[in-house]
């Protein structure tokens, strides 16, 4: 239920039990001088401090230099194997790229005689 959709006689009588509240709590306050209750802390819950202290992101900061100091010791530690020499590709005779060019030419003009533009 929203205040808009109050009546004003509601409206009325819920500022009535606000007044009420606080002189109680006012009461309250004279009766325990230690335990006060100020009306705005009861209204509006404190927020949650999240986060952490300068110490343990202190502490954090140092754990994780930590592993990647040891990280790049290991790196550091271990030098790379030599890289194998790459295979000889083999290469193909003159005799043999000759032979294919023929037969690749002699395919495109069987193709172009029955009027293929692909293959």
């Amino acid at each position: 239920m929203s205040i808009q959709s109050l009546t004003a006689t509601q409206l009325r009588q819920a500022a009535d039990l606000k007044e009420k509240i606080e002189s109680l709590q006012k009461k309250l306050a004279a009766l325990l001088p230690g335990n006060e209750i100020s009306a705005s802390k009861a209204a509006v819950p404190a927020k949650k401090k999240r986060g952490m202290s300068a110490a343990g992101r202190a502490r954090v900061s140092a754990a994780a230099k930590k592993r990647w100091a040891k990280i790049k010791a290991a790196k550091l530690s271990v030098k790379p194997a030599a890289k194998p020499a790459p295979k000889m590709r083999r290469k193909m005779s003159a005799a043999a790229k000759a032979k294919l060019s023929k037969l690749a030419k002699e395919r495109w003009a069987k193709a172009k005689a029955t009027g293929k533009k692909k293959l």
